[in-house]
């Protein structure tokens, strides 16, 4: 199995769902915050075998034994009240690996206004060799075809890039973007599994900031600007 990382999607097989659910019926398991209407929806989740999210893991988290707990979660539609729900299950019960909807499929779903300059914005990222994908309340509705979007709903992208240069360059995209009112949000992802909220990283390059907040698979850090000046 390829190296984890967050904001992958995970298929759990049928043991893993089944612990899941005991955990989130039980006494024992609403003591610790999993509420009936949590467990209704992980419910609805399991019988469809939709995905759950990789979130910031522990540090054994890391191991390869198979019996090392993962930290997962999903976001709840607005049926289950749009909360965050998390969960545990072991690595040897994953099924599969994914990921979330490449941004290009998102524009028929958008405003009306906004699919022009949403085209515009993928096709420039596509340009620049950036993998663009949507998360967030967008990428879960577009998984599972239940109602997360609202008015004031951001788009939130994971984009891929290289070097520090490429993110630069994402980044300008994204700064000339115009999808309507729609606020785009959202992280880049380096290839040492490193990720950077975009907004965050312009306050940053362009010298508001010496430090920038670094999300890892089982860490967050505040690094300074320079330590990012060797990529560039």
């Amino acid at each position: 199995m390829k190296p984890m990382r967050r904001h992958q999607l995970v298929w759990l097989d049928e043991h893993a769902w089944y612990r899941i659910l005991a955990i989130a019926s039980s006494s024992d398991g609403r003591s610790h915050s999993i509420a009936t209407e949590s467990a209704d929806c992980l419910a609805h989740w399991a019988q469809q075998r939709w995905p759950l999210v990789i979130t910031r893991q522990r540090a054994e988290a890391c191991s390869s034994l198979p019996d090392a707990a993962l930290a997962l979660g999903l976001a709840a539609p607005a049926r289950w009240g749009r909360q965050a729900i998390s969960v545990s299950a072991p690595l040897r019960g994953v099924a599969r690996l994914g990921d979330f909807p490449l941004a290009v499929e998102l524009g028929p779903e958008l405003p009306a206004a906004a699919q022009a300059g949403w085209g515009l914005l993928c096709e420039h990222l596509s340009r620049l060799g950036v993998t663009a994908r949507v998360y967030g309340s967008y990428g879960w509705q577009r998984l599972t075809g239940m109602s997360y979007v609202h008015g004031a709903s951001d788009i939130d992208l994971l984009m891929d890039v290289g070097t520090a240069a490429q993110a630069d360059q994402a980044c300008a995209a994204l700064r000339a973007a115009a999808p309507g009112n729609v606020r785009i949000d959202g992280e880049l992802a380096f290839p040492d599994g490193a990720a950077v909220a975009w907004r965050e990283w312009l306050r940053c390059r362009s010298g508001q900031t010496d430090k920038i907040l670094v999300k890892r698979f089982d860490r967050a850090t505040l690094e300074h600007a320079s330590a990012w000046e060797v990529a560039a």
